[in-house]
């Protein structure tokens, strides 16, 4: 086994207090073991000026981050499990997934009842947006971009020539960052679906590295990989990097080990389609819900 574990990472806040958290799992699994971080900066993180969309969608904050790992200058790559296209990149594994986090959205400004007639949020996210505007087809949006802090201060600004009442973002990150007082609402997953992954960490390996792969282990939590196994099977079915707004969350599996997902999948048209279903296994209900949601989308 190895002494020294390298962790790739975004330098950004966020990202390094999530490799951080799993070194500290290593640490903790491991006594003794050495572990550094080794930060870069990512196509997402130098191009905040246009939406994720434009630069190429998922991956723009994970290539940089696995080609440290390929290029053996680090030994795992600790991802936001979001940021991930639905299929591994070849020569690597996906070999931990950690306890979850919290997978809901969040509302940071004012809660989705208390925003006056015609109010503008500001999302990044078109699945957030075309879900936000079925419940409240009054609001406008504005695009939004950069590190939580940035995110968060902009509220009460002006974008676009409208003034920000309101931003959306990711629940976890809040908490992880120590901002949960900026919380206005948590959006329950029944009226927003999450990004497939959000609140999961995902680690990556070298896909022949067994050594760390076998230090990685007690990182891993069955129940969060489990869930997260069936929301990136939804996602993979749709093609991997779905161009369209499309949504899944699996809940914390019942006494009898069933799960429960449901997912969203947007047309053209903006309109939302939505189904859950219910069994033993994720990785076929996930396919199944993708089917069914694509066929909705055709018709």
């Amino acid at each position: 086994m190895p002494d020294v574990v390298r962790l790739a990472t975004r330098a950004s806040p966020l990202a390094l207090w999530q490799a951080e958290h799993v070194a500290d799992l290593l640490r903790a699994a491991h006594p003794g073991l050495e572990v550094t971080l080794v930060g870069t900066d990512t196509l997402g993180d130098r191009r905040q000026d246009v939406p994720i969309s434009e630069i190429g969608g998922k991956g723009v904050f994970a290539t940089e981050v696995q080609r440290l790992v390929l290029e053996d200058r680090a030994d795992a790559a600790v991802h936001s499990a979001k940021d991930l296209p639905a299929v591994t990149g070849e020569g690597l594994a996906l070999v931990a997934v950690p306890e979850r986090g919290d997978p809901r959205d969040a509302l940071v400004g004012a809660g989705l009842d208390g925003l006056a007639e015609g109010a503008t949020v500001a999302t990044g996210s078109q699945r957030r947006r075309v879900q936000l505007a079925t419940l409240r087809p009054d609001l406008a949006f504005v695009e939004l971009r950069g590190n939580m802090a940035t995110r968060v201060g902009k509220v009460g600004t002006t974008a676009e020539g409208r003034t920000i009442d309101a931003i959306v973002v990711a629940a976890a990150a809040l908490q992880r960052l120590g901002r949960e007082e900026a919380i206005a609402e948590l959006l329950a997953v029944d009226r927003l679906v999450p990004q497939v992954g959000q609140g999961a960490l995902a680690v990556e390996v070298r896909a022949d590295d067994a050594a760390t792969a076998a230090l990685l282990a007690p990182v891993e939590d069955p129940v969060a990989r489990r869930r997260l196994d069936a929301e990136r099977a939804f996602l993979a079915e749709l093609g991997g990097d779905c161009d369209l707004p499309a949504g899944a969350h699996a809940a914390p599996p019942a006494a009898d080990g069933t799960l429960a997902v449901r997912a969203v999948l947007a047309d053209a048209d903006e309109h939302v389609h939505r189904a859950e279903a219910s069994g033993p296994d994720g990785v076929a209900l996930g396919t199944d819900l993708a089917r069914r949601l694509r066929a909705a989308v055709e018709a």
